[in-house]
C-alpha cells in the first residue's frame, strides 16, 4: 500500500494512466474501516474521482466502526461536519452520530469544545429516545456547557411531546430520517454443538433468503463469545470439544479467512461478549471447575487482554447486551449455589462498577440476549430442567421488565441479534435436541415468525449470533 501512496502521484505527473488506474484499484481494494479516511483524503489530494467517491461510501457505510479509529479521532472540524451531515451513514442508531462527536471532541477537549454547536447542527436529536435524549444528552457535560446545544436538545423534546400527525410540520434537516444505500445483510452463526463442538460457520443472506458455509473456524469451538467490531468477526474462548479454552480468532469476510489473535487470560466457556465503546468484553463463563464473575476487555490496537471490575455474581451462561452506553449481563447459573439467576447487573465503565438492576420474572440461564430499539430482550433459557419460550424486555428508563409475546418454541442456548427492526433466535436446544431452526420476534405486531429456511445444521451453543454489512 506505502507503494501506491508514492506511485499514484508519480503516475500523475508523468501521465501514466494505466499505471495511475492500477494504484487506485489496489487501494480502493484495500478499504477498512481503520484507513479510509486516509484513502479518501488522499485520493481528493490527487484528483482521483473514483477513489475518492469510493473511499467516501465505504466511510459511510462502515461509519460505526470508522469512528473508532485514529483517522476519524483526529480529522479537521469541517471534516467531521461534512461526514455526519451525510443522509447515506449507515447506522443502527443516531446514538452512533452523537457518541461519534462527543467521542472527537473529547480526543482534544481544550481545543474543540467551542465547535460542540456546529457539529451539534448534524447529530438528528429529534431520532433519539426521549430516555437516551434525558438520560444520556441532557446529561453530558458537553451539551450542558453550550447555550446552542441546549436549543437543539429543547428542539428535540419538542419534536416527541407533538402528535405523531403534526410532526411532519416541524420540518429540519434534523427531523429527517438518514436513506443510506441498501448494501447486503448478512447473518452468520459460528461454531456450536451438533453434538459435538464444531468447526462449521454458516451464513444467511437476506437478499437471497438463503443459508451457505464460509471458511470453518481454525479450530472446534461452541459455547464461545462471538461479536462483530471494526468490520472484522470474533470468536473468543469457548469449548473444544475436551476443554475449556482461552483462545481467540478474528474473522475477515472480504478474505474469507480466520486468524488467531491473543489469547484471553482466563480460561471461558459459555461466557457473555459484546462490544463498547470499541473494546471486546469477555464476561462471565465457566472455566471447567467453577463459574466465572471475572470480566476481561480486549483492544485490538495492543492486541492485549485486561481485567476490569468483576461482577457481584458468578455467571456461567450468561447473556450480555448493550443499551445507551452500559453493559448489561443477564442471568447465568451460579454454580456455588448451583441455582439458575434471574438476577441482572450493569457495568458502568466511567465508575468500573457492577451494580445491580431491577430483576427478571423468571430464572434464566442460557438466555439468547438482544438489542432491539433502545430495550434489552431476554429470551427463551432455562430452569433447571423446565426450557422456555418466554420472552421478557427490560426498559433502562423504568428500571423494569415486562413480558412480550413467547417464542414459538421453547429455546436455550440460542443466539439472537437484531435485524431491520426485528429480533431473530437462531438454533438453540429444546432439553431433548439442537434446533435448526430460526424466528423473528415484530415489536409492532408482538408477534413471533418462524422463518422459512433453517439452517443446514441444528446447533445450540453457538456464538452469539450477529450481523455485518458486506461491502460491495
Amino acid at each position: 500500500a506505502c507503494k501506491n501512496f508514492v506511485l499514484l502521484p508519480a503516475a500523475g505527473l508523468l501521465q501514466l494512466q494505466d499505471v495511475r488506474k492500477t494504484c487506485c484499484d489496489f487501494l480502493e481494494s484495500q478499504l477498512h474501516p481503520t484507513n479510509c479516511l486516509g484513502i479518501r483524503s488522499f485520493a481528493d489530494m490527487h484528483a482521483c474521482t473514483e477513489l475518492l467517491n469510493q473511499a467516501n461510501t465505504y466511510a459511510e457505510q462502515h461509519f460505526s466502526e470508522v469512528v473508532f479509529g485514529e483517522e476519524f479521532l483526529n480529522l479537521g472540524i469541517d471534516q467531521v461536519c461534512s461526514l455526519i451531515a451525510s443522509d447515506m451513514l449507515t447506522i443502527s442508531s443516531e446514538e452512533k452520530v452523537f457518541e461519534a462527536v462527543i467521542g472527537w471532541v473529547r480526543h482534544d477537549k481544550e481545543a474543540r469544545q467551542e465547535h460542540m454547536a456546529r457539529l451539534m447542527e448534524h447529530v438528528r436529536l429529534p431520532l433519539l429516545t426521549r430516555e437516551y435524549l434525558v438520560q444520556r444528552v441532557e446529561e453530558e457535560t458537553l451539551v450542558k456547557n453550550s447555550n446552542a446545544c441546549k436549543d437543539y436538545l429543547i428542539e428535540a423534546m419538542k419534536y416527541h411531546l407533538l402528535p405523531a400527525d403534526q410532526r411532519a410540520s416541524m420540518k429540519t434537516t434534523r427531523t429527517r430520517q438518514r436513506t443510506p444505500i441498501s448494501i447486503p445483510k448478512v447473518m452468520v452463526v459460528v461454531g456450536g454443538q451438533a453434538p459435538k463442538a464444531i468447526r462449521s460457520v454458516e451464513c444467511f443472506d437476506f437478499s437471497e433468503e438463503r443459508w451457505y458455509q464460509v471458511a470453518e473456524l481454525p479450530s472446534r469451538r461452541c459455547r464461545a463469545g462471538v461479536v462483530c467490531m471494526g468490520g472484522l468477526v470474533y470468536g473468543v474462548g469457548g469449548f473444544n470439544g475436551s476443554l475449556r479454552v482461552r483462545t481467540a480468532d478474528s474473522y475477515d469476510p472480504i478474505k474469507d479467512q480466520w486468524v488467531t489473535i491473543a489469547n484471553m487470560q482466563d480460561r471461558r466457556s459459555t461466557l457473555g461478549a459484546a462490544v463498547l465503546n470499541g473494546l471486546l468484553y469477555a464476561v462471565g463463563g465457566f472455566d471447567g471447575s467453577t463459574g466465572l464473575s471475572s470480566v476481561e476487555v480486549y483492544n485490538v490496537k495492543t492486541n492485549e487482554w485486561f481485567h476490569v471490575a468483576p461482577m457481584n455474581t458468578r455467571r456461567s451462561s450468561v447473556g450480555v447486551g448493550v443499551v445507551g452506553g452500559v453493559l448489561y449481563a443477564v442471568g447465568g447459573y451460579d454454580g456455588a449455589s448451583r441455582q439458575c439467576l434471574s438476577s441482572v447487573e450493569a457495568y458502568n465503565t466511567n465508575k468500573n462498577e457492577w451494580t445491580y438492576i431491577a430483576e427478571m420474572s423468571t430464572r434464566r440461564s442460557g438466555a439468547g440476549v438482544g438489542v432491539l430499539n433502545g430495550l434489552l430482550y431476554a429470551v427463551g433459557g432455562h430452569d433447571g430442567p423446565l426450557v422456555r419460550k418466554s420472552v421478557e424486555m427490560y426498559d433502562a428508563s423504568l428500571n423494569s421488565w415486562k413480558q412480550v409475546a413467547d417464542m414459538n418454541m421453547c429455546r436455550r442456548n440460542a443466539a439472537v441479534c437484531t435485524v431491520n427492526g426485528l429480533l431473530y433466535v437462531v438454533g438453540g436446544d429444546d432439553g431433548s435436541c439442537n434446533l435448526a431452526s430460526v424466528e423473528y420476534y415484530n415489536p409492532v405486531l408482538d408477534k413471533w415468525l418462524l422463518l422459512p429456511q433453517c439452517m443446514s445444521t441444528g446447533r445450540s451453543y453457538a456464538g452469539n449470533l450477529l450481523i455485518f454489512f458486506l461491502s460491495n
